[in-house]
């Protein structure tokens, strides 16, 4: 090599060994036994990332035929097929019973299916409500109040939702029901409602299938209905428990926190 060469450090290495290369400590390379649960974090990560689920379910099944049982069962009373509509009716109330406990006992509750599943049962009953209205069987009065009733709480359902979601407003995250805002509780008085309201619809269904008079009898039951589907809807007014804004308490922390 020139000396030229020596005084700028520019020289070979020709040695026979190997060029060593620094080494990484042993504490941080992650051993086998470290990855295997930094893997399941990660795994479990990406599921909970997930946007989609499964609505191809048990329940979801039996509250589709019975959305789809409700204009039946109308056409059967428009018809006078009473023996058939009162069955799909029975049917309705014991899938409506069934789809709940599957869904409780298997773990296989869906946002689909706590919207689909009381929409069923509202769309039975406005569909045999407007229907009995129709025939005479059921008094018109009393079905304005049933049918006003379910039309003022769908209103209050759409103001609730609107001014308790999460900014930003807009048209797709309004039915986006992955973003919940608002939650209603049924009141005492409204869950008492909806067995009556069944049970008078069924029995109105039922009654040309009785042999003997109970006209007496099935107008007290109609005055009573009216009573408790005007009181179950002011319930919903005036109880401080019916609606839950459920970001409400994050909002208040919040601003407790920056005071």
């Amino acid at each position: 090599m020139s000396p030229y060469c020596k005084r700028l450090g520019l020289h070979r290495n020709y040695s026979s060994e190997p060029e060593k290369k620094p080494q990484t400590p042993e504490s941080d390379v992650p051993s086998p036994k470290g990855l295997k649960p930094l893997k399941s974090n990660v795994v479990k990560a990406l599921a909970q990332l997930t946007p989609h689920e499964n609505i191809y379910t048990i329940p979801n099944f039996l509250t589709l035929t019975r959305l789809i049982a409700a204009p039946v069962v109308g056409y059967l009373v428009l018809n006078d097929a009473h023996a058939w509509a009162l069955g799909l009716f029975a049917y309705a109330g014991i899938t409506d019973l069934v789809d709940g406990w599957i869904a409780r006992k298997w773990n296989l509750q869906t946002v689909v299916g706590t919207i689909i599943d009381p929409l069923a049962d509202k769309i039975l009953m406005t569909v045999l409500t407007v229907t009995l209205a129709m025939q005479g069987m059921l008094p018109v009065w009393l079905a304005f109040i049933i049918l006003g009733r379910d039309v003022g709480l769908g209103i209050s359902a759409i103001y609730y939702r609107w001014i308790s979601l999460p900014p930003p407003k807009t048209f797709g995250r309004y039915w986006d029901f992955s973003l919940p805002s608002a939650e209603v509780r049924p009141t005492t008085i409204s869950k008492w409602n909806t067995a009556l309201q069944l049970g008078l619809i069924g029995a109105t269904t039922a009654m040309p299938l009785i042999p003997f008079e109970l006209g007496a009898t099935m107008t007290g039951f109609q005055y009573l209905v009216a009573a408790t589907t005007i009181w179950s809807g002011a319930s919903y007014v005036y109880s401080k428990d019916a609606v839950k804004i459920l970001n409400q308490k994050k909002d208040e922390k919040e601003e407790d926190t920056k005071k």
